[in-house]
Parts: C-alpha cells; structure tokens; sequence
C-alpha cells in the first residue's frame, strides 16, 4: 500500500508537464484542425488540406523538400569527420570542442541568420575576400544555396550532439580488436562505428530535416523574399493575407507530409540496421 502511495505521489510530478502538453500543444493542434477542416463560412471541407495539390503551393513543397534533404545530408556530410575528431580527443578537450560548437547558438537565431547575409551578400565578406585574392565574386546571395548554407549553419549542432554521443559509447577495444583484425580506417567507420550509430544518427536526421522542412525566416532573409518554402506560404497566410482556413490546411498537409516522410525513414533505416553490418 505504501508502494502504490508513493508511486501516486511521484505521478503528480508529471501534472506540470501534462498541463503543460495539453495547453500548448494539444489545444493548438485541435484548432488548428478545426481551422483546416472548415472553410471561411464555417462549413465542412478538405479543400484547405487539399490546396497543397496546386501547382504553387505544390513547387513550394517540393523546393522545401530539396533544401530539407540538402541540408540533411550536407550535415551529416560535415558531422562524421568532426565527430571521429573529437573522439580522439581527451575529455577535457572534448569539452571545449562541444563548447566551441555549441557557443554560435547562444546567440540569437535572427542576428546568425543576418551574419550570413551580410557574409553572401553581393557586395559581403566572402566577395571581399574574393576580389582581394583576385577572383571572381560569387552570386550566392537570394539563392537556394544561400538558404541551405543558413540552414546547416543553424542546425549542424543538431546532427553532431546525438551522433557524437552515439559514437561516444562504442568500446574502444571493438574498433582496436578491428585494427588488429587488420581492418583500416574505412571498413571501422562502414562496419563498425556507422551501424553503431544509427540511432544517433536518426535522432539528427529528425532534428535537422524537420526544421529545415517546416522554416520561413531563413528563406525570408537569405533567399531575399524571391524563394518560397512552403513555410513562407503558411506564414503569409497566417500573417499577411489572414487566411487562417488555408494557413491551418497547408500546415495539416505538410504535417502529414513530414511524419510520413520520418516513418518511411526510421522504418527504412530500423529495417536496415541488422544488415549494415557486411
């Protein structure tokens, strides 16, 4: 009986939480909802969430979809090498690596983004720079690659953290018993240290891809206004032309969009974690 008591009293210790889940995000999902499933006379309709088929919310979704998937794989790209890195590290150096890669983030996310933008701006530091070694400036500014760069720049800590801490567990004496084996360095990473860090890999993979597919601002400020994601058409719906019917329904598309995007992913990849190993 005092058992059952005192696990009653620690299930309070989750009301905060609960009432937190339920306020914020319960309630505005369920009105969202309500908003997508309702035209602006209040009557029944999918043609909010459906609206996502026309041809320029529909290119908007799919130019969203690159820059989330170049991102993705841009991070992941950068986060292996610097992960093997720091493993080599001692603890203390760990540390400060972590810092160091963490630090950009306690500043706030609209001042990085416009530190890009006076960096890829036609006449910003990187062009500086170029003209200075005698080379030709590039017109990187209001592109798509200007979003992605913002992008993996914002996110990268993202991929690295649970990568790294995935990477941090394996036992040493597996990748030394590997090289007495006379495994190189390419077959440890491709039979030993990537299967192995599927799961962190995957935790990064949500993390940068559905920001990355779900943004606005970084595309308002490096893309110049002139690139729509799919996320500007929602903020403008929202904000600007106060649609709130069709912004609820194209955020209830892209919604369904991302989760089955992520199931299919962390299914392809749970599927395929037995068989890395080859």
């Amino acid at each position: 009986m005092n058992k059952l008591k005192s696990i009653n009293k620690r299930s309070w210790l989750s009301s905060p939480y609960i009432v937190w889940i339920i306020g914020f995000t319960v309630i505005p999902m369920i009105v969202i909802f309500r908003y997508a499933l309702t035209n602006p006379d209040g009557g029944f309709t999918f043609s909010q969430i459906t609206a996502i088929l026309d041809p320029v919310h529909l290119r908007a979704l799919v130019f969203s979809l690159e820059i989330a998937v170049g991102s993705t794989l841009v991070c992941i790209l950068l986060s292996y090498p610097l992960v093997l890195a720091m493993r080599r590290l001692n603890l203390g150096k760990q540390g400060f690596a972590l810092f160091i890669l963490i630090l950009p983030m306690w500043m706030n996310f609209i001042l990085r983004v416009l530190a890009w933008q006076m960096i890829l701006s036609k006449n910003g530091i990187l062009n500086f720079v170029l003209k200075g070694l005698g080379l030709e400036p590039l017109a990187i500014a209001n592109t798509g690659t200007a979003i992605m760069i913002g992008m993996v720049y914002d996110y990268l800590p993202y991929m690295v953290l649970p990568i790294f801490n995935a990477v941090a567990e394996i036992d040493e004496d597996i990748i030394e018993a590997a090289k007495d084996l006379g495994a190189g360095g390419l077959t440890i990473f491709r039979k030993i240290i990537l299967p192995l860090s599927i799961p962190g890999l995957l935790s990064g993979i949500v993390m940068v891809f559905v920001p990355s597919m779900t943004s606005f601002v970084v595309s308002d400020i490096l893309g110049g206004g002139k690139l729509q994601l799919v996320g500007n058409i929602i903020e403008q719906e929202f904000t600007k032309n106060m649609n709130w019917n069709l912004g609820s329904g194209l955020s209830v598309s892209l919604m369904i969009f991302v989760l089955i995007s992520m199931a299919f992913t962390m299914k392809h990849d749970v599927e395929g974690k037995g068989s890395a190993i080859w």
